[in-house]
């Protein structure tokens, strides 16, 4: 913090002297002095213009941030001695070693924060008026706090309160403010200044009339403004590097508001292409995690995503915050130790993902708790022991009503049947744990506690039961449809390690999961650290895919229903796409109303490729606003006919190279029809053009063949879109698939088909 009085007057002079300030109106009034404000009136040119380089505070700004480095270093070699001293000895008392390991593991949280790589650590800066006295102090923003040697704030985390009124301020509210600056940095090396200023006569300037407030930027008004316009057009024309950048020097102000929402609840993020909804929602959990540091360290954020290409694009995000222990993971890495990769087809995953499947797996679990057919006689010395079945029965019954999870009942059975088969012999005395080590060693016992009460894993219950139609009948009595239930049945594998699941198997082995419990240990009990893990929040991507069976399973997760789902229901592709939010939310956490909140502004795509999108939209889903585009791009979408389908992969050679040659050195991406990966991929290779493909890695070269059912998410610098006709026909919900293809560019977009475009793209 500076605390120094500063002239407002100094500060308009001196960006008056830097040149042209971009503004929303054509006159703005400056304050002469701290005291007594007058009035004058200034003609400024309403056209934007970039961030200055000739800023009369450049080298100042710059020397600052250098000095926030100098401390940022000492601090990571303070952090670094303090480690060494406390790591030196494994001596002390058991405290002492617990103390020392416990600060350790603050320590190496700490150094992971100040390990920034190549992310600026300063960003901005706030003037603010004092609220006793008269003055102005200032805030620099950045990734997170820095102090000096005297433990003076040098930088103020991009997360704290008094950072707000950097990302939340406008003209009508300026919470506070007399300027905002906006850096433009490279490392250390400062590039740029942009000054918004606030008080009496001024608008704050930038975009606080609305996206409508310049001409220029070319979208209707709706009362969305801009921070740091020249910034965050600077940042969006940067080229891809095949991962997600985070966005906490750019954030805007209805980002800003979801990423400092509270934390409990649900909060629904709605948001179309470009929003940036994915890197709000990971701002968001670095926010909570500062805010919330306890309980939150302990209780865990966990952030699911749609696949793993998904998850290599995001991976960055967070440790760029200073929060690098935050799990990312995909459905199936919630359930550990199965092999996922089975294709089936969308009749079998619109069964399985439907909610009725919780009541099929709950009578599967049920059928698997059976009594006796006849009784069990076992000799006994000079007589013999029995159990009957009705007593089997009875031990059933009570199984069921005491226990809430199948295998935690286990051992009682057990119990249960040693004693009632005691009772039926004639000594008076009988010591039952050395009878039930006796009877352990005798098949019929064990095979009669198998059949009335075995414990089971996820896994040997579906396998069993896919592989039986008799079981599958059982199960599926009053639940499903007689059409339906023959489409879970499948050959059995010759073991449990041979078998491959399907990724609508994943909510079901999770069903299972919470009705039997994990698998006792030798002793007979349930080890805590067995049990499921649950989350402080969770946040979900692309949520509007995820089937009611997939939701419930992340319900069950949460730990008291603080939730951020992230979403568009217009890119909805899955089995059960939602035509509402409703629709999805009765499988989420109830303990709260929902919040819904929307994203109007599309800061990726331009204008030009988001025009031939929305035509797309418009049939798919009617009901849906399309976002506003804030920039306008250079080149409009190229659409390529091929003259034969023989044709059309060498027109994708060729339209690809042009791509690349256009988008200098930016990332780009072949986005085609599933079952042409394959084909596509073969004519890139026999042309010598080198590509990757992202079927389970992410963007990592230049050129990479996507499928469209991979591709949500993703953000390229150029994309080819192969044959449009084939992705809408290849699935029921086509058209919303076209339509996240067609949403992947920043820059350039080029359609390459041979079919005939979809009525949708023509409008015809």
């Amino acid at each position: 913090m500076r605390n120094g009085v500063r002239s407002l007057t100094k500060a308009v002079q001196n960006v008056q002297s830097a040149g042209p300030i971009r503004a929303t109106s054509n006159e703005y009034v400056y304050p002469d002095s701290m005291s007594r404000p007058r009035k004058r009136v200034v003609s400024v040119e309403s056209e934007l213009v970039s961030m200055t380089q000739q800023h009369p505070e450049l080298q100042e700004e710059q020397d600052y941030i250098l000095h926030a480095y100098e401390c940022l270093e000492a601090s990571r070699t303070g952090a670094m001695k303090i480690r060494e001293l406390t790591s030196s000895g494994p001596g002390g008392t058991f405290q002492a070693r617990l103390e020392r390991n416990v600060f350790d593991e603050n320590l190496v949280h700490r150094l992971e924060q100040l390990e920034l790589g190549n992310a600026a650590l300063v960003f901005g800066r706030i003037d603010r008026h004092k609220d006793d006295v008269e003055g102005i102090e200032s805030f620099h923003i950045g990734r997170l706090a820095v102090a000096d040697a005297q433990r003076e704030p040098v930088v103020v985390d991009w997360r704290a309160p008094v950072a707000e009124p950097f990302y939340r301020a406008t003209g009508r509210e300026t919470m506070g403010l007399a300027r905002r600056r906006h850096f433009s940095v490279q490392g250390r090396d400062l590039q740029g200044i942009e000054d918004e200023l606030f008080g009496e006569g001024h608008l704050g300037l930038g975009h606080d009339e609305g996206l409508g407030g310049d001409p220029q930027v070319g979208v209707k008004h709706d009362g969305t403004g801009l921070r740091g316009y020249s910034t965050l057009i600077s940042a969006l024309s940067r080229g891809r590097t095949g991962q997600l950048g985070d966005i906490v020097a750019t954030i805007q102000s209805e980002q800003d508001q979801i990423i400092r929402a509270p934390q409990s609840g649900v909060l629904v993020v709605q948001g179309g292409p470009g929003t940036g909804k994915t890197v709000v929602a990971l701002h968001r959990a670095a926010y909570l995690l500062y805010t919330y540091r306890f309980p939150l360290e302990d209780q865990g954020v966990l952030v699911v995503g749609p696949n793993r290409v998904f998850l290599r694009y995001i991976e960055q995000v967070l440790p760029s915050l200073g929060e690098a222990g935050v799990q990312q993971v995909v459905l199936a890495d919630l359930v550990p130790g199965h092999r996922v990769g089975l294709v089936e087809d969308d009749e079998t995953k619109h069964v399985k993902g439907d909610i009725r499947m919780s009541k099929f797996i709950a009578a599967a679990v049920r059928d698997r708790e059976r009594p006796l057919r006849e009784d069990l006689v076992i000799p006994f010395g000079a007589e013999y022991l029995r159990l009957r079945v009705t007593e089997s029965s009875r031990i059933i019954r009570d199984a069921r009503r005491r226990y809430r999870r199948h295998n935690a009942a286990a051992r009682w059975v057990e119990t249960e049947v040693v004693a009632a088969m005691a009772a039926t012999s004639k000594r008076e005395e009988i010591d039952l744990e050395a009878l039930r080590d006796s009877l352990r060693d005798i098949p019929e016992f064990r095979a009669a506690i198998i059949r009335m009460w075995p414990v089971l894993s996820p896994s040997e219950v579906l396998h069993d039961l896919y592989g039986s139609r008799a079981l599958v009948r059982s199960a599926a009595q009053d639940v499903l449809k007689e059409h339906e239930w023959p489409l879970l049945v499948r050959e059995r594998s010759a073991s449990l390690a041979e078998v491959h699941w399907a990724e609508s198997d994943v909510a079901l082995l999770d069903e299972v999961l919470s009705l039997i419990g994990p698998r006792p240990r030798k002793s007979g009990r349930i080890d805590e650290t067995d049990e499921m893990r649950l989350y402080g929040h969770i946040i979900i991507d692309e949520v509007q895919d995820l089937t009611p069976m997939q939701l419930r399973m992340m319900n069950r997760r949460s730990l008291n229903g603080a939730m951020t789902v992230v979403g568009d229901l217009a890119q909805a592709t899955g089995a059960f796409a939602p035509n509402d939010w409703q629709d999805l939310l009765r499988y989420l956490p109830t303990k709260k109303e929902a919040q819904i909140i929307n994203l109007s502004v599309g800061y990726r795509i331009p204008a030009q490729i988001m025009a031939l999108a929305d035509k797309v939209l418009a049939v798919a889903a009617p009901s849906l606003v399309p976002p506003q585009s804030v920039r306008e791009g250079e080149f409009g979408p190229d659409i390529v006919r091929s003259s034969s389908a023989e044709r059309l992969l060498d027109d994708v050679v060729t339209q690809t190279r042009l791509m690349m040659d256009n988008v200098k050195g930016g990332n780009v991406a072949i986005v085609c029809p599933d079952a042409m990966t394959e084909s596509v991929s073969a004519v890139l290779t026999r042309e010598g053009v080198q590509h990757g493909r992202a079927n389970n890695t992410a963007l990592d070269t230049r050129l990479t063949v996507v499928p469209v059912s991979v591709v949500k998410g993703l953000e390229l610098d150029g994309v080819v879109v192969v044959e449009p006709a084939a992705i809408v026909a290849a699935q029921d919900q086509g058209l919303r698939a076209l339509y996240v293809a067609l949403t992947r560019s920043t820059q350039r977009l080029t359609v390459v088909h041979h079919r005939d475009l979809p009525s949708a793209m023509t409008g015809n």
